[in-house]
């Protein structure tokens, strides 16, 4: 089956040819961030931005709302009130936030947030946030409804690099695919990070990200690139979560205890459980025993049909040379005993799927990537994982209706690489069933080195 795919691929990249990036192409790489060196285009102001909802544990009764300011506002107000047809919505409720400054190569901010609470189930309403005598427009997002209801979300591997100029049509393509998302879940390593422009490169992850983020609920997973290496190069070096974590997500506090803000946590939302779990606190910082005990209690706990897990690095790899080993002891035999029906992962910088060693339906395990930073396969990869890409900017939209659960990851320009179904057969178990009309063929990267000449990788 895997040479027809094959072949396939190899004609569609034919037509890509004349943009490999072989020594003699005469283009410059692309910086990171298109803010020149110097500009402080991201420097905060008196209006309200960086606004993301993130969903409370229960997502039919609640929801955060993180925004930044400059330091003229303290304490700002969230207005919310059920949307409705006329512009005279009623008296809105007003909520005071909370506020914590942060300083950047961009200057000070101050970063606030409200926990909203009490709300109606499966209802659609408007909310606000307040600047200095300024407030954001008026944004519409709706509270889970019923585990009976339908529900569409995205999930989104790594963004990292580039993000204002590449991410942004990914973005933009997937709401035209997925039109009724409620959702939307990132796989870590959302920013580079760790090069003197960390908030610049925050600022245009919400520039490229704006159009999911005021309306439906985010949930981030942390990836290394969240972290920083503080007293690096030295003995007291360590692996420390960056200070935009904790101010810019406002994140349910139901994970393992951390220092700092929570990098684990869950929420349900209608059918299905979503469990957030933090790789790098895993592997670098001996907290996979303790993550495994408190992601079994939550997994046996869950009360839905659907389960999803949402971590950063892959348990199967499919880049060479990195088996994340505590992961597999620890958190993976939780995962495969409780039946998890996907797990979602980013980290590697391709695309690859593949199922339980058993051979069961599920867990599903995925890596995808829809940043601009594009590596290669391994070899093992290649032969355990189907399907696999490379050179390729995805996004997934997965549908949950009842007993069936539909996945697809498309590229950014909306074409079919990859759908399944998961149907639950009640008693008989889930059944995992492939859908292959109208996905294109394999594609695997077509140039020798990047435009900076590194053979290691496809694109940077």
């Amino acid at each position: 089956m895997r040479i027809p795919m094959i072949l396939a691929g190899l004609l569609g990249l034919a037509s890509a040819m004349p943009c490999m990036a072989e020594a003699g192409d005469a283009r410059d790489p692309e910086p990171n961030t298109l803010v020149p060196a110097g500009v402080r285009h991201h420097a905060a102001t008196g209006f309200p931005d960086r606004i993301v909802a993130t969903p409370a544990e229960d997502a039919a009764r609640g929801f955060a709302v993180a925004w930044r300011t400059d330091v003229r506002v303290d304490a700002p107000v969230l207005e919310i009130v059920v949307a409705g047809d006329s512009p005279d919505m009623g008296t809105p409720r007003r909520l005071t936030a909370a506020t914590q400054a942060l300083e950047t190569e961009n200057g000070r901010a101050h970063h606030h947030r409200v926990q909203v609470e009490g709300l109606e189930p499966g209802t659609l309403y408007a909310y606000r946030v307040q600047g200095d005598r300024t407030w954001s427009p008026w944004m519409q997002i709706r509270t889970a409804g019923d585990a009976t209801e339908p529900l569409e979300l995205l999930y989104f591997g790594d963004t990292q690099n580039k993000n204002a100029s590449l991410t942004t049509r990914v973005v933009r393509e997937a709401l035209r695919h997925a039109p009724d998302a409620r959702l939307v879940l990132y796989a870590g390593d959302l920013v580079s990070g760790g090069d003197g422009e960390d908030d610049t490169e925050w600022g245009e992850w919400f520039e490229a990200t704006d159009a999911l983020s005021t309306t439906m609920m985010s949930a981030p997973a942390p990836g290394n690139h969240e972290y920083f290496e503080e007293f690096e190069d030295t003995p007291r070096e360590r692996r420390v979560l960056g200070a935009h974590w904790p101010l810019q997500f406002a994140l349910p506090s139901n994970g393992i205890e951390t220092p700092g803000a929570p990098t684990t946590y869950w929420f349900d939302y209608q059918d299905l459980r979503v469990v957030v779990i933090d790789g790098t606190s895993a592997l670098d910082l001996g907290t996979a025993t303790a993550q495994a005990r408190w992601l079994d209690g939550v997994l046996a706990a869950n009360p839905h049909r659907w389960s999803i897990v949402l971590l950063h690095q892959p348990f199967y790899s499919p880049r060479a040379d990195r088996d994340n080993v505590p992961l597999q002891v620890e958190l993976q035999p939780v995962i495969e005993r409780h039946g998890v029906d996907l797990v979602l992962q980013g980290h590697d910088h391709t695309y690859g799927r593949r199922g339980a060693d058993d051979g069961g339906a599920t867990p599903v395990y995925v890596v995808s990537v829809a940043g601009a930073k594009q590596y290669r396969l391994s070899p093992d990869a290649k032969e355990t994982m189907a399907p696999v890409a490379e050179d390729t900017q995805l996004f997934q939209v997965i549908r949950i209706d009842g007993d069936r659960l539909r996945y697809e990851a498309r590229t950014a320009t909306g074409r079919l690489y990859d759908a399944f179904e998961l149907i639950d057969g009640g008693t008989g178990g889930k059944q995992r069933q492939e859908l292959t009309e109208g996905r294109i063929g394999e594609r695997l990267c077509p140039r020798a080195q990047t435009l900076k000449g590194r053979a290691d990788r496809c694109w940077e």
